[in-house]
């Protein structure tokens, strides 16, 4: 707990739940999907308000975009992760480039100009 640089998360309750685990100055990339766990869809619980703010008020660097909408503009919505890969790049040293070459050796043929598509929308992508 108190030590990760980064934490990437695919919607906000996930990113909620694990804010422990951030040190200071670090941050939260998350995709602003929500989705409904267990206790919201059985009405047992109610999928708490204000997510985004209430991560912010505590002091968490929080990077919130809508991943989902990005990766359905590059050409598929399961791509929410190559999205938020691509927002996650900008926070290291290495080139666009190596970026690139890396999914280029580890992506299927047939999903790669998709995944570079979703790559880049979420590295050029400004909240």
């Amino acid at each position: 707990k108190g030590e990760a640089d980064v934490i990437v998360s695919f919607e906000m309750l996930e990113a909620a739940r694990w804010t422990e685990y951030l040190k200071k100055g670090g941050v939260i990339i998350t995709n602003t999907q929500q989705v409904n766990p267990m206790p919201v869809i059985t009405g047992a619980c109610e999928y708490p308000k204000d997510l985004q703010n209430k991560i912010r008020e505590s002091g968490i660097n929080l990077d919130a975009f809508d991943a989902l909408s990005l990766a359905e503009k590059a050409g598929n919505a399961k791509a929410v992760n190559i999205v938020l890969l691509g927002r996650l790049s900008k926070l290291f040293d290495f080139t666009q480039e190596e970026w690139i070459s890396a999914i280029e050796q580890s992506v299927p043929e047939k999903f790669l100009e998709l995944n570079k598509k979703a790559f880049l929308l979420g590295r050029e992508y400004e909240v």
